[in-house]
């Protein structure tokens, strides 16, 4: 009698140990990032070019699309999970360019819908010189606004990287904007300084601006820096 009882025990510790691990896996897939959206510039996406010689559509200087930034962290994102993410990249040079009044709600639309589980902004490079501590606090405030858009009520996982042409001003106002929203800001600013991680350095290119992008090894530099700061 006494082993048909330790029998019965066993079965039932089998059974709570089995379910609890079921619940520990749903609720890690629960929580993997199943919707990715990339916001950018030509860093980040660049159709191509004939006029200076870039016949890429990925990230610019890059060698290959599986060498962007963009395609690395979604490697490592899918390696983590064990299942490619829904991945949704845009390039808004536009509104780096005119970010004061620019209206999200319309131009964003589909990336506002898309409800990304994480986002991550790599803008900077193409804004304006901020001459003054006013046009400082208007890119912080327009940077808030677009990310508070593509948040709503959810609570995606933010993160918000810093130039790779490190910018004191620009820079500040990117992880200000990150605070406001709590988002996870990823200072990149030191990856300039390194000559080796530009494009110009691994090949020649004939635009000077397409030189000055990061290559191979900084787009692996700046999918690391972006993995290492996830949660």
């Amino acid at each position: 009698m006494p082993d048909s009882l330790d029998h019965l025990f066993m079965k039932s510790l089998h059974r709570l140990v089995l379910s609890t691990l079921v619940f520990a896996c749903m609720a890690v897939q629960a929580s993997a990032q199943t919707k990715v959206l990339f916001l950018g510039n030509s860093i980040t996406k660049h159709g191509p070019k004939a006029d200076i010689g870039w016949t890429g559509n990925w990230g610019m200087a890059a060698t290959a699309e599986a060498n962007d930034y963009v395609h690395l962290v979604t490697k490592a994102l899918t390696e983590k999970a064990g299942a490619a993410p829904e991945v949704m990249v845009k390039n808004i040079a536009d509104f780096e360019r005119a970010y004061s009044g620019y209206d999200v709600a319309t131009k964003l639309k589909e990336a506002i819908e898309f409800k990304a589980d994480l986002i991550i902004l790599a803008i900077g490079e193409n804004v304006p010189g901020l001459k003054s501590a006013e046009d400082k606090t208007k890119l912080q405030a327009s940077i808030t606004t677009l990310l508070n858009a593509l948040k709503a009520e959810r609570k995606p996982t933010i993160l918000v990287r810093s130039c790779f042409w490190a910018n004191a001003a620009k820079d500040e106002a990117l992880q200000q904007a990150c605070t406001a929203v709590g988002g996870i800001y990823v200072n990149i600013s030191s990856l300039s300084k390194d000559e080796s991680n530009y494009g110009r350095s691994e090949r020649p290119y004939k635009h000077a601006g397409v030189a000055n992008h990061p290559g191979d090894k900084g787009m692996a530099a700046i999918a690391a820096a972006l993995v290492k700061a996830l949660p």
